[in-house]
């Protein structure tokens, strides 16, 4: 089935590469919008989701070699750039925009607030973290699981708790102490 959905997926207009798994339970929407490289898994019930706009913009764009466990959601109305042989846990939410709110105007009318997110190569996204807008993870990162990232993460760092904070912090290509 997975063969048949990548194939469905890229007649529809999704830019996507060889070797790809995607599972069902999930959904994508504008097509276009999401750019796949080669070798990557999406396991049960994966969302990507870009802002519900015709646009010829890239919104989603995920490289070579990851592995995302179920549950991901990706949502995107500005740019998620996820790099090269990364690991995401079950249950994932990933978000480059935020709802903007003020006194007297209701949130369903209020204006999103736009941004991005970048996820570098090698990084390892545990269980239930939640990536918010205007974040960079750098390569080679942990982010534990159940964190909240509001702020960008230097390469070979390790995040947790709510919001993130630093826990650690390597060399990337050095590993963790175990």
């Amino acid at each position: 089935m997975s063969r048949i959905r990548v194939a469905f997926y890229r007649g529809l207009g999704m830019r996507i590469g060889v070797r790809n798994r995607i599972e069902g339970g999930g959904r994508c929407r504008r097509l276009s919008q999401i750019r796949i490289g080669d070798w990557n898994a999406f396991t049960q019930g994966c969302w990507l989701w870009p802002q519900d706009t015709q646009s010829d913009k890239l919104r989603i764009s995920i490289g070579n070699g990851n592995f995302f466990n179920r549950n991901l959601m990706i949502d995107a109305c500005g740019l998620v750039e996820i790099g090269d042989h990364n690991m995401v846990g079950p249950d994932v939410y990933i978000t480059d925009s935020n709802h903007s709110f003020g006194a007297g105007v209701s949130v369903r009318e209020s204006p999103m607030d736009v941004g991005r997110v970048k996820i570098g190569n090698g990084c390892w996204i545990g269980a239930k973290a939640v990536i918010l807008a205007n974040v960079e993870l750098g390569d080679a990162c942990v982010v534990a699981a159940g964190a909240v990232v509001t702020k960008s993460v230097p390469a070979g760092a390790m995040v947790g708790g709510v919001p993130a904070r630093l826990m650690l912090r390597n060399e990337p290509g050095q590993g963790f102490p175990r």
